[in-house]
């Protein structure tokens, strides 16, 4: 793909049960200010996302957050940010934080982050944007939802070639390699019909 500038990237505004998923995205920011890939992100100054956003300016990368005014207090918005935006709703907070994006990548999160990763990856499926997507399986936070999407392709509800258009690795630098080296998905038919 052309220059990956800007990474998008979903995951929990709480830190989660073990260390594992702080100290991953600790490494994840490692990874993506050696190569001088900006953040964006959801704006918050806690959890999964606040340790992302720290470890970025602490290492002189850019951190962008974006954060709906209805979450403005209650996520509670990271005060040092390279840019913060607010916009008016999530529709609108998830269409901006696409657009400033060049790839998505989930980090262990909640349903939000599920969500997120869900919607771009089928904007992908649709054609709508042709950026790659991840996950990061951070202590096989993600085994479960591998192994179920594997079986929704096998049930033919999940074309083979949209299932490959998730990456889906365990180290931070493995998954930003196949992020930055992928080549733009181009599906071989629209696969809209007998797919959702």
């Amino acid at each position: 793909m052309e220059k990956l500038t800007n990474l998008c990237v979903y995951c929990g505004s709480s830190s989660g049960r073990i260390d594992a998923y702080a100290r991953a995205a600790r490494e994840f920011a490692h990874a993506m200010v050696e190569r001088n890939i900006g953040l964006v992100y959801g704006g918050a100054s806690v959890g999964i996302m606040g340790t992302l956003a720290d470890e970025m300016l602490r290492l002189g990368g850019q951190a962008v957050g974006v954060i709906p005014e209805s979450l403005l207090r209650r996520e509670l918005a990271h005060p040092g940010l390279s840019e913060l935006h607010v916009t008016p709703s999530m529709h609108a907070r998830k269409t901006l934080m696409a657009e400033l994006a060049d790839g998505f990548v989930a980090l262990p999160g909640g349903i939000g982050t599920f969500e997120e990763i869900f919607e771009v990856w089928t904007w992908a499926q649709l054609g709508f944007h042709n950026k790659p997507c991840g996950l990061l399986n951070v202590a096989g936070y993600y085994d479960a939802l591998t192994a179920f999407l594997d079986h929704a392709a096998a049930e033919q509800f999940v074309g083979v070639e949209t299932r490959s258009m998730l990456f889906v690795e365990s180290e931070p630098t493995a998954l930003l390699d196949r992020i930055v080296t992928c080549k733009p998905a181009v599906l071989s038919k629209w696969v809209g019909h007998g797919e959702t």
